[in-house]
């Protein structure tokens, strides 16, 4: 099968639009991929506190455990989302 030729990217949300509607099997071969590790790599991350009141954190808990995501992950989409509108 011939693979069609991935496009080449404005900026990262026009990439994510369009591997959201396209099929990735018409443009990668996925039986050639191989198992790597990064064993030296640095989170990105860094950790924050931040006080909330305990219903609050219970209400989001209730809304991840829904989505089957931890609660943690759900509160970042929710700052990013706020940012990103």
């Amino acid at each position: 099968m011939k693979l069609k030729k991935i496009p080449k990217f404005k900026s990262e949300k026009e990439e994510r639009e369009f591997w959201q509607r396209v099929d990735s099997t018409e443009y990668v071969d996925y039986k050639t991929f191989s198992r790597v590790s990064f064993p030296n790599l640095k989170l990105t991350t860094k950790p924050v506190t931040i006080r909330l009141p305990e219903s609050l954190i219970d209400r989001v808990k209730i809304e991840a455990h829904k989505m089957d995501i931890p609660y943690q992950a759900l509160m970042k989409k929710f700052i990013y989302d706020g940012l990103s509108s």
